[in-house]
């Protein structure tokens, strides 16, 4: 396994982490407020905005994926960047546990999402050549991380690209949990390696910390 970011940098915008109760509650339903409601209550519009494309070369190219490869995203949302690689020859899966977020996905695309807990995934052992999950490792407690981490070593080859939310001070560390409406599990960097040695984790792996997101 290797610390290494699979998806195109941008530049880091300032971010206050102000979210209150009230705003995770309404995050918490997964629903239209919080894809496309107030931006304190979630991505206040989850559109496709022409990142994807970009994003699905890169992917291409780094993990020499062919039109024989299959690529699985978990909580993968409306299916943007599926839909791109789909555009460009790639099988594609995708779960999410948003039906909101499957209903609003591409025409294309829709048919190759199922709706599905992150801890759980419907597909068979060894089916993925490369295994996606943004987010979704720390959206739980430690014993669903787990599970989520042994599902993706479980369906996948061994590439995969996941991210992590972790803390260096405690200052960070309630940056991130003020900042994140969904994200409840936050360990520090060390720890979160033990939990990846744990499981035998293969992939890739991105911190998201509190100076990546740029919280002030």
């Amino acid at each position: 396994m290797r610390e290494f970011d699979a998806f195109p940098s941008y530049p880091t915008i300032p971010r206050k982490a102000d979210k209150t109760i009230r705003n995770k509650i309404a995050a918490s339903y997964r629903d239209k407020e919080f894809y496309d409601g107030d931006r304190a209550n979630g991505y206040g519009g989850f559109k496709d905005d022409g990142r994807w494309g970009p994003i699905a070369d890169h992917l291409i190219k780094i993990y020499d994926l062919t039109p024989d490869s299959m690529v699985l995203q978990i909580n993968c949302h409306k299916g943007f960047l599926l839909n791109e690689l789909l555009k460009r020859g790639i099988n594609v899966r995708g779960t999410e546990i948003s039906r909101y977020a499957i209903e609003c996905a591409p025409f294309g695309v829709k048919d190759f999402i199922r709706y599905a807990p992150f801890t759980s995934q419907p597909y068979s052992s060894k089916e993925f050549d490369l295994v996606l999950a943004v987010s979704p490792v720390y959206a739980g407690n430690l014993t669903e991380a787990i599970q989520v981490l042994k599902e993706i070593r479980r369906v996948g080859k061994g590439r995969s690209f996941i991210t992590l939310g972790a803390y260096e001070t405690p200052e960070d560390f309630w940056l991130l949990r003020k900042w994140y409406t969904l994200g409840t599990l936050v360990l520090t960097k060390y720890e979160w390696v033990e939990v990846l040695e744990h499981v035998g984790f293969t992939g890739d792996y991105r911190f998201d910390t509190a100076k990546t997101l740029g919280l002030l």
